[in-house]
């Protein structure tokens, strides 16, 4: 259902509201095309990507997509969500991304006029008296919402507050594997030599990519991740159904469009490791990861990692990006990395002044007090709904 409104922010844009699947779905044609226009240059924002998650995480929420158009043309969307929610054990009514940490990075998507669609957003949400949070995740620092949304809200009178998020690291493809390999620690190019050939002893090393929706290949990769420190939490995807059927319906998706990128490495035959990637543009994201405990002391991920960041740079891609935070063994590859910030907007009422005031107050005076990792993990276990 498409629930229309004139918008005040700027003369000649209208403001629509999706809220119903079949609607959404009709978008994707369009939605792709502003993306497109838009320049967004990694997959989390393509309507495919929306879709699936949607299907995959979307129970108990409800659809509440922001268009904005001049005349016919979709030149802004925002592809948020409603659901309840809380915060430090305060309940809140949540307006967010269509996203949760499967999703690395989200935006608001604008073409033409982004200022004035980012204010026509800004006027439409701020009209809305469902929510008392609207929480916008994993911002890059280029975002426009960044760079107008605090103002805007700020000057209607909502509490608002930026949390940094991850630094993800990322190598640029410029110059040569040559030259890049020379670049890294000595120590570390000696132990990735020292471990291809402690791995040669068992049997040939090797590389293999899958990029089709070969499901046995995906069985093996889940398989792998399963047998580490997260199967044995619980947290791998094959212990998550929801989880699992988001990489199964992704995997089939991301090899229609051609973005999927498989990786294993073999050691006589055997996948004892693998990335799953996704190749949009000129950009590797790697967004899954798993090794064969087995062969941890050959340190068998970073054996792969170089043998893909090798095949990357030789294609002329544009950049390797890990996504996440800066772990240590990201950082022997790695040097630059992309900012991400959380954007909170509170409602201007009693319970979003209190929620502002814990987050952005109470919270950074606490964590000065030794009593703090207690008090946050007792909050963390109330239920929630």
């Amino acid at each position: 259902m498409l629930v229309l409104a004139p918008s005040p922010a700027a003369q000649g844009l209208r403001v629509e509201t999706v809220n119903d699947l079949p609607s959404f779905l009709d978008l994707e044609e369009p939605w792709n095309l502003l993306v497109q226009e838009a320049g967004i240059p990694y997959p989390f924002l393509r309507h495919e990507w929306v879709r699936i998650w949607w299907e995959c995480f979307g129970g108990g929420r409800e659809l509440r997509i922001v268009l904005v158009r001049d005349g016919p043309d979709l030149i802004g969307l925002a592809p948020l969500m409603l659901g309840q929610g809380s915060m430090y054990g305060i309940r809140a009514r949540r307006l967010e991304f269509l996203a949760d940490i499967h999703t690395r990075v989200s935006d608001f998507v604008v073409g033409r006029r982004p200022r004035e669609a980012h204010r026509a957003i800004w006027a439409h949400l701020a009209r809305q008296p469902d929510w008392d949070l609207l929480l916008l995740r994993d911002l890059p620092e280029e975002s426009g919402v960044l760079a107008q949304l605090p103002g805007l809200a700020r000057a209607d009178g909502f509490p608002v507050g930026r949390w940094p998020s991850h630094q993800c690291p990322y190598v640029p493809l410029a110059g040569g594997w040559d030259a890049y390999f020379q670049g890294l620690r000595p120590k570390h190019r000696s132990n990735l030599r020292n471990r291809f050939k402690r791995l040669g002893r068992i049997g040939a090393v090797e590389r293999e990519l899958v990029s089709t929706a070969d499901q046995g290949a995906l069985d093996d990769a889940l398989r792998i991740e399963a047998l580490g420190w997260k199967g044995t939490k619980g947290t791998a995807i094959r212990n998550q159904p929801e989880l699992e059927r988001f990489y199964r319906r992704l995997t089939e998706e991301a090899s229609d469009q051609g973005w999927l990128r498989l990786h294993f490495l073999r050691v006589g035959g055997r996948r004892i490791a693998f990335q799953y990637h996704l190749e949009y543009g000129d950009r590797v994201y790697v967004l899954k990861l798993g090794y064969d405990p087995e062969f941890a002391p050959c340190s068998p991920q970073n054996l792969l990692c170089s043998l893909v960041l090798e095949d990357a740079f030789a294609r002329g891609l544009g950049s390797y990006e890990f996504l996440g935070s800066r772990e240590p063994w990201k950082l022997e590859w790695a040097r630059e990395a992309r900012p991400l910030d959380w954007l909170f907007v509170f409602r201007n009422h009693p319970r979003g002044r209190l929620l502002h005031g814990v987050k952005f107050r109470a919270i950074p005076w606490l964590r000065q007090a030794p009593l703090y990792g207690g008090l946050r993990a007792r909050l963390r276990r109330r239920p929630r709904s």
